[in-house]
């Protein structure tokens, strides 16, 4: 198994990533550092490549080019080093992605059971945990269907919390979700962000950048544009881009 010492003490190291689909470049070298605990959010216009840079991290989407390390370890064709870099990471996405079969908390014990080898009851009392945490846990023995989309994505983060992740990337998570729903998903996601978890964000959530990021970065055309602290990125945009996106975000 390839193991390499990240620079910088980081827990994500992309260095001059690349991604096409046929003749389109969907990334376009790429190289971002993230470190242990620290929370980065992803911005940009539809299109720019945020939710595939996501996905490329934990090879949800194959990249062409460059490297990318995970606590070390290089996502690349070996099997193993899939597997192991998928069991350190949570993914959260725009739809639910529930199984609309099973109980809530048969939906949360799934994984713990059949991928870390828990017993039933370790992994219940795991689930019932991170369902407390997420302020859901009285909707454990209800269907996916018989919840809110802002309960349904809660449960998603409870889901994503019982595989242990020591990283989360969030793929636009508030974004299916009515308004009135939104608050309550960031507000677990801003328990989580609390609690040291490394996090990648990719949201148009500017209030939530603000807030809880370490660091903003904004895509455009497959690029990163900028990347910068929030006061800074916010107050003092050192790219035309960035200005012009957040005229245009943070006007309506």
């Amino acid at each position: 198994m390839q193991t390499t010492t990240p620079p910088h003490d980081a827990i994500i190291q992309m260095t001059s990533v690349s991604k096409w689909y046929g003749k389109f470049q969907v990334l376009d070298d790429v190289s971002l550092s993230v470190k242990k605990g620290e929370r980065v959010v992803i911005c940009g216009p539809s299109g720019s490549g945020k939710s595939t840079l996501i996905r490329c991290i934990n090879r949800l989407e194959e990249h062409q080019k460059g490297q990318i390390l995970v606590n070390g370890i290089e996502m690349n064709d070996n099997v193993r080093n899939i597997s192991r870099i998928r069991l350190s990471i949570g993914m959260l996405f725009q739809q639910f992605n529930l199984f609309p079969h099973l109980s809530v908390l048969d939906n949360l014990i799934i994984g713990p059971t059949l991928v870390r080898k828990m017993s039933r009851p370790q992994a219940t009392e795991l689930a019932m945990h991170y369902l407390e945490k997420v302020q859901i846990a009285n909707q454990a023995h209800k269907f996916p269907l018989q919840l809110s989309g802002g309960q349904q994505q809660r449960v998603a983060i409870a889901r994503a919390l019982c595989m242990q992740p020591e990283i989360m990337l969030f793929d636009e998570p508030t974004s299916a979700l009515d308004p009135e729903m939104i608050k309550e998903v960031l507000d677990v996601m801003l328990d989580l962000a609390d609690s040291g978890m490394t996090m990648i964000v990719v949201t148009h959530e500017m209030g939530f950048a603000r807030t809880v990021a370490d660091n903003v970065i904004l895509m455009a055309d497959g690029r990163i544009v900028e990347s910068a602290p929030p006061e800074t990125f916010f107050t003092q945009p050192a790219h035309p881009r960035t200005r012009q996106f957040l005229d245009q975000i943070l006007s309506h």
